[in-house]
């Protein structure tokens, strides 16, 4: 599977529109296009859901009733701060039923509510909340410097699977994968890769989560006897004939053809529409399905950009992010990591 970054509408993943200054930073990179096992770390606890406590009076929803949602990002319990689920656990183990503060994240900005903890039938106070702290998942690595170590992949940020929303990582990992099986994409049902990882072949940390792609350092999965090629710079890649690296079977990265359609530009932002015409990618996942997100775009012998969508009506169909936007959020991650 990809991470999850699926929005269930006419596009699987997330496109968004950042303001940014046209960059400049054309470099020689290894394009990598292979598959890793990807585990994030939120900062905060997660609202997965909201649950019902059985009390001796009957079902009852704190959270609910206080307008508490999924994809809330619990940050604080009364005064205690919360960084992971150990963290609220051990602050909800406190509760005596009076009334308590839940502040959270929404995309809208910080919010608080006021939760009355309810007295389960078991004898403990609890809150009705199904929460989580942590996402995992199949992606692809897009480059990788070997200057400096750092790679970026997935073309697009590690998002909240039932909102969309971009997650607030703490820390992750990225890991040695295999690629098991394929499920073909269809008209109106994306695909997906299907991988293992054992969570034991660390290859790579995860620095920061950007609407962009996810950035890190890495070593053992990128570079092996690649070469590099140069980067595009904003505004030369051109509709035409491409190629793009991808991991769909076992740990071998393959080159298959693929058209760009159409490319856009706004605002130092750049932005492809692509058809896979390749017959064996075609024969073998129906185009573009979950986990390829991160596979390189190759054009006139440089890194042109990523795949990162695809279009759930014709999964030949999807989208490609340009390089220079990637590089770009790459290097303010590394700045801010510093």
């Amino acid at each position: 599977m990809e991470m999850k970054a699926t929005m269930r509408n006419a596009v699987v993943g997330l496109l968004a529109a950042v303001v940014l200054s046209v960059p400049a930073l054309a470099a020689d990179l290894v394009p990598v296009g292979k598959a890793v096992g990807i585990s994030v770390t939120i900062d905060g606890a997660m609202v997965a859901g909201i649950s019902e406590v059985e009390t001796a009076g009957g079902k009852v929803s704190p959270a609910g009733q206080a307008g508490v949602l999924p994809g809330d990002i619990i940050i604080r319990l009364g005064s205690e701060e919360v960084h992971c689920l150990s963290d609220l656990a051990g602050s909800v183990r406190t509760l005596d039923g009076t009334p308590v503060t839940v502040t959270v994240l929404r995309e809208d900005g910080q919010k608080q509510f006021t939760l009355t903890p309810a007295l389960s039938c078991e004898g403990r106070y609890q809150l009705g909340l199904w929460l989580r702290d942590s996402v995992t998942g199949i992606g692809t690595i897009t480059y990788y410097d070997p200057e400096t170590g750092n790679y970026g992949a997935l073309g697009h940020g590690i998002n909240d699977v039932d909102t969309g929303r971009l997650l607030p990582v703490r820390d992750g990992s990225i890991y040695h994968a295999s690629v098991i099986g394929v499920v073909r994409g269809q008209p109106g049902t994306p695909g997906e890769l299907t991988g293992t990882f054992d969570g034991e072949g660390t290859c790579g940390t995860i620095c920061g989560n950007t609407v962009f792609g996810i950035f890190g350092t890495c070593e053992g999965v990128a570079g092996t006897g690649g070469d590099t090629v140069t980067s595009a710079e904003y505004g030369e890649a051109r509709p035409g004939e491409a190629e793009i690296l991808s991991n769909i079977r076992g740990e071998e990265v393959e080159e298959f053809s693929i058209q760009i359609d159409r490319v856009y530009r706004e605002n130092g932002e750049e932005r492809f529409s692509i058809t896979v015409i390749d017959p064996d990618l075609l024969a073998a996942t129906g185009g573009i399905v979950q986990g390829m997100s991160g596979s390189p775009i190759l054009q006139d012998g440089k890194l042109v950009g990523a795949v990162t969508h695809v279009l759930t009506g014709d999964p030949a169909r999807g989208y490609g992010l340009g390089i220079s936007s990637m590089l770009s959020a790459g290097q303010e991650t590394s700045e801010a990591a510093a």
